[in-house]
């Protein structure tokens, strides 16, 4: 039995959400909240019967299968076929994966699991042919709430996928946290990144490639036009997250703002054109060397500014929600800045801590917004990408998955 994992982060918007749909630049950034795969290779078997493919999904306690003999059957193919070039999913090929699905007779309640097990089918069945085996996932990532949980999934089902296959391996650098995690090298986290596009684009029908590009890549990116830049963040930037626990349409806001600039152009230009300037100043701040407290102050000073003028101008947008102000009037109170990171209309919230704050305030903080029923995480911005753990993994006693 062959055993491997990999990991991926989640992701925030620092800067820029919707006016980059307008030609602004945007600001995103890995977080240390992660989705992880693990994949057991099971033994071929004479009776092609009794070999299966299992999925279990441990946070929403949902387990799938399906026999190898029945994926052969609809999906028409046995063995993974030049896995170092990342294939879109064809027409046909989704509507055979979809009628695998349908077996399952997956209830109203939970068709929202649809797409992401037509993206797992599809990047198993791609790159490691019918084999039988059991990925396990579990996540820190909410789902739904512009953390970019969709990519990470696919990214680190990827990860695991080609590491199984041969195809990725470990460049020996240990992550930090002495779990066994180890980094993978630039060339394989291209292709990575390449498969889990493809996966996303089965979730999302057209993603920016955006949330895949931070979950695999890591650190911090500002992308404009489709032009991606990597930034460097010489200190380190914490975050609370609020999960406000309410849903959106992240189709129907975006389709708002349009909406509201083809009314008011000029002013709506003007909006974009402000929020532009932001994501600049934000991408050239954190890049700055701050080597003491008080540089380091004036740092996240700037920054917390230049995130109270981008939540305003969101405002401005239409795509704030009364739980967003909840946050936002709450945190006031603490002297602490706020905005929302992603579509908006609930969704997450960021707040920045400075490197000053005591915890006993941070404590008080979360505490409050915890009374509203949100829930609240404390992350590090801007750290590492995909990571994996091969071979005789010894982390798989619950640290790991």
């Amino acid at each position: 039995m062959e055993v491997c994992a990999a990991r991926a982060p989640g992701k925030i918007i620092l800067a820029g959400e919707h006016a980059v749909v307008h030609g602004s630049a945007a600001v995103a950034a890995a977080i240390d909240l992660y989705t992880r795969c693990s994949l057991c290779l099971m033994p071929l078997a004479d009776d092609e019967a009794a070999t299966t493919l299992e999925l279990d999904l441990k946070d929403p306690s949902l387990t799938f299968s399906w026999p190898c003999g029945r994926l052969r059957e609809v999906l028409l193919t046995d063995e993974a076929a030049g896995v170092r070039e990342a294939r879109p999913c064809s027409p046909d090929r989704l509507a055979s994966i979809a009628r695998l699905l349908e077996e399952h007779e997956i209830p109203e309640a939970k068709i929202w699991l649809s797409a992401g097990l037509s993206a797992f089918l599809f990047l198993y069945t791609s790159i490691l042919g019918c084999r039988p085996g059991k990925v396990t996932v579990s996540s820190d990532l909410p789902m739904g709430s512009g953390l970019g949980s969709s990519a990470a999934f696919c990214v680190s089902m990827s990860g695991v996928l080609l590491t199984a296959a041969g195809v990725v391996t470990a460049v020996g650098g240990i992550s930090g946290e002495g779990m066994g995690w180890e980094l993978v090298g630039k060339d394989d986290l291209e292709l990575v990144n390449r498969w889990a596009f493809q996966g996303e684009k089965i979730i999302h029908g057209k993603p920016s490639g955006i949330d895949n590009a931070v979950s695999t890549f890591g650190s911090m990116i500002k992308f404009k036009k489709g032009e991606l830049t990597n930034l460097k963040s010489s200190n380190p930037v914490k975050m609370l997250i609020t999960d406000t626990r309410v849903g959106r349409n992240t189709k129907a806001l975006v389709a708002g703002v349009s909406e509201r600039a083809s009314r008011h152009s000029d002013a709506m230009a003007s909006v974009f054109n402000a929020v532009n300037s932001i994501s600049e100043e934000v991408s050239s701040i954190v890049e700055l060397a701050a080597n003491d407290e008080i540089a380091i102050t004036s740092k996240e000073e700037k920054l917390a500014e230049l995130m109270e003028m981008n939540q305003g101008l969101l405002q401005c947008m239409g795509v704030s929600h009364s739980s967003i102000e909840t946050v936002l009037r709450t945190t006031l109170k603490f002297n602490l800045v706020s905005k929302l990171t992603g579509a908006g209309g609930g969704g997450c919230v960021l707040t920045l801590i400075p490197t000053m704050l005591s915890n006993l305030v941070l404590e008080k903080v979360i505490a409050e917004l915890e009374s509203h029923s949100f829930r609240c995480f404390k992350v590090e911005v801007g750290g590492q990408g995909l990571q994996v753990c091969q071979g005789g993994c010894s982390y798989f006693n619950g640290d790991v998955v």
